[in-house]
Order: C-alpha cells, then sequence, then structure tokens
C-alpha cells in the first residue's frame, strides 16, 4: 500500500480527495496584504473559490508563491515512518519550481528511509489534467495495483491527459506574461478569447493554440477539441470553471450526450486561477498523446517565441 500526495494544484473535488485519501498540500498566496492558502481542508474549497473569484473582480491582485522542500519533506515523513510508500504528483515544471522542490525532498527522505519508495512525478498538467491523474492513480491503488504498477501507468499516459481552456479576459495572461500588452488591449476590445491547451513539449508548457472571437465560439472550440482528441470510449472527464458554473454545467451535458459517463466539476484551483482570471474554462480528458499530434504546432510556437 503506498499513499497519494499532491500539491493543491490537483483541484479534485473534496469529496473525491476524502473518498480516496488523498494528502493535499496547499499553496499560499498573498492577496490584499494578507497571506491565505489556496486549500484548507476544514472549509469547502467552493467557498474560498468564490471568495476568490469575488475579490479578483474588485481588482485585488493575487500573488502565488512555489510549494518549499521543508514542506513537501513534513507532508511526506508520516507516511514514509509509518511503513508506506508515497506516490508525489505535482504541477507542470515548466510553470513553477514547485516540482523541483518535491524532486530535493525526494532525494533527503531517501537517504533517511532507504527501505521505502517514494515516486516523484511531474504531472505535465495543471488543475484538473492533474487531478484526473491523480483519479486514476487511486482507482488503480484502490483496484490492488502496486506503486511500480501505478507510476508505469503514469509514464505511459500523463501525456494523453488533454487540457483545452479559454479565458474570458486577457489581462490576466497579460500580467502573467504570456500575452503583451497591445494583444491584451486589442484582444479585449474586439471580444478575441484565445484557446489555449497543455503542450506535447517535455517537459509540457501551457500554449496558445487559436482565438475565436466572442464566448460561444471559443467554448465550442473547446468541445471541438474533445470530439477531435478524446478517447472514443472514454468514461470520465472534468471540468474546472473560474466561477463560471453555469458554462461548466452545461459543458457537461453535452459531453454526457456523447457518452460520458462522468464529469468532474470544481472551481479552478486558486494557484494558477490567479494567472488565467475569472471566467476561464477548462475540459480535461484523456485521449490522444499529445507528444504525437501537436508536435508541429509547438514547435512553431516555440520558434515565434
Amino acid at each position: 500500500m503506498f499513499d497519494i500526495i499532491s500539491d493543491s494544484s490537483v483541484n479534485l473535488p473534496d469529496e473525491y480527495i476524502e473518498k480516496y485519501s488523498i494528502t493535499v498540500i496547499p499553496y499560499s498566496y498573498v492577496m490584499g496584504g494578507t497571506v491565505h492558502s489556496t486549500y484548507d481542508p476544514g472549509v469547502p474549497f467552493r467557498t474560498l473559490a468564490r471568495k476568490f473569484y469575488d475579490d479578483l473582480r474588485k481588482g485585488t491582485e493575487a500573488k502565488t508563491s512555489l510549494v518549499g522542500k521543508e514542506i513537501f519533506k513534513e507532508a511526506m515523513e508520516p507516511s514514509l515512518k509509518a511503513g508506506r510508500d508515497v506516490f508525489l504528483l505535482t504541477i507542470a515544471s515548466k510553470l513553477s519550481g514547485t516540482n523541483a522542490e518535491a524532486v530535493k525532498a525526494q532525494r533527503e527522505l531517501a537517504a533517511l528511509y532507504p527501505d521505502r519508495k517514494i515516486v516523484v512525478r511531474d504531472s505535465q498538467n495543471a488543475s484538473l489534467g492533474q487531478g484526473l491523474l491523480a483519479l486514476f492513480i487511486a482507482r488503480m491503488r484502490e483496484r490492488g495495483e502496486s506503486l511500480e504498477a501505478c507510476a508505469a501507468w503514469f509514464d505511459e499516459n500523463c501525456y494523453k491527459l488533454n487540457s483545452y481552456l479559454t479565458v474570458d479576459d486577457l489581462k490576466y495572461l497579460r500580467k502573467s506574461g504570456r500575452v503583451n500588452a497591445i494583444l491584451a488591449f486589442a484582444g479585449n476590445l474586439l471580444n478575441i478569447k484565445p484557446l489555449i491547451r497543455a503542450s506535447g513539449d517535455v517537459p509540457a508548457n501551457l500554449v496558445l493554440f487559436g482565438k475565436e472571437r466572442g464566448r460561444r465560439r471559443a467554448l465550442s472550440a473547446v468541445l471541438k477539441a474533445f470530439d477531435d482528441y478524446a478517447d472514443p470510449d472514454l468514461e470520465t472527464v472534468a471540468i474546472a470553471h473560474a466561477d463560471c458554473e453555469d458554462d461548466a454545467n452545461a459543458l457537461a451535458e453535452q459531453l454526457k450526450a456523447r457518452g460520458v459517463k462522468e464529469v468532474v466539476i470544481e472551481f479552478y484551483d486558486l494557484c494558477t486561477a490567479a494567472h488565467v482570471g475569472p471566467g476561464t474554462l477548462a475540459l480535461f480528458f484523456l485521449g490522444k498523446d499529445r507528444r504525437t499530434y501537436a508536435a508541429t504546432h509547438d514547435k512553431k510556437h516555440r520558434e515565434k517565441q
């Protein structure tokens, strides 16, 4: 038996975290001069999220920080002391230095607990892209699969976890440095909605892959990505929304009409939401390997940087 631990970018609803005994390590962020936690097991996540998005809409900025090595050690050591191995999953290393801190913690703890196994993996994703991977690993563990088998499955499938999203206001991407100020200004004037996805790069990043004029067309483009790239017999997908629950529910109904049995819906995790802003809607699903189908597009994207 092994324990599953993740930073709070995992973004799974509280009921999934509790059901599958996943340990969540929160990020912290500063808003209005006060330090806050992105996750608190004693407070419903949706309560934290609603206040967070209300504050963003009022113009309050949020500055996030990574999870440090010592925090990872504190989270993993109780499992190791109890004789249990650990599967630790983090946000994509291109989006945060958190994974590097997790690797440092793993090395130090491995020296202290040589009889225990500690698997650390870069999710090559974020939000419920990371969350679905954790969920699938948890369900494998529930079926009795070993830590080694789960790690092998992850290595085979993490780039098959596709992530597609659109944002409602370009100013948050501008602040994060992903689009320049002129593009953000012009885009908002013209009602341009960027389309973003997890790339096929190793390590993976988030890349702009298109744009649409208007919210409805942007959401239709996200759904089209599912039609183009999802596994045909897919049973479980996930939707993260930055306080646009009606859009998330409408998308979920369209997915169910396509035969999807389980749609996991949650407010977008607060760490990455600070960089995309309210109104963001993201869809996550297993499908074609991003390293294959996205290779040509991502090469062109890198050449433009």
